[in-house]
């Protein structure tokens, strides 16, 4: 039986330690770009903001949807997700190629529909 286990490094998930850093990212960024080049101006410095911010709003976007997948997932009666039987190497090659593309252009428009909305 094949389990699905949900990684993390020194007890703090990679998740929460990559929007830590961009949380630190966001506070830092401005100086950076006044270090680099100081005739930046304010619209400069803002537009690498913007990026930072649409990269935590899609991490939050993600962790909620994560979240309420889970509050279903149980509420429905069905085992955790971590602990849930993983057959995708039973699979054929083709079914296996269909769903990696398919999550990645998920990912894709939900990365675009998080720039969008913040740009």
């Amino acid at each position: 039986m094949k389990t699905m286990s949900l990684a993390s490094v020194s007890g703090v998930k990679k998740e929460h330690a990559l929007l830590g850093g961009l949380l630190a990212l966001w506070g830092v960024s401005p100086e950076l770009v006044r270090l680099a080049d100081s005739t930046a101006g304010y619209i400069d410095q803002s537009i690498w903001l913007l990026v930072v911010l649409g990269l935590i709003s899609f991490m939050m976007v993600v962790g909620l949807c994560w979240w309420l997948l889970q509050r279903f997932w149980t509420s429905m009666g069905l085992p955790q997700i971590g602990r849930m039987v993983s057959g995708f190497k039973e699979m054929e090659l083709w079914a296996q190629l269909m769903f990696y593309l398919g999550c990645f252009a998920l990912l894709v428009f939900a990365a675009v529909g998080c720039l969008a909305a913040v740009l």
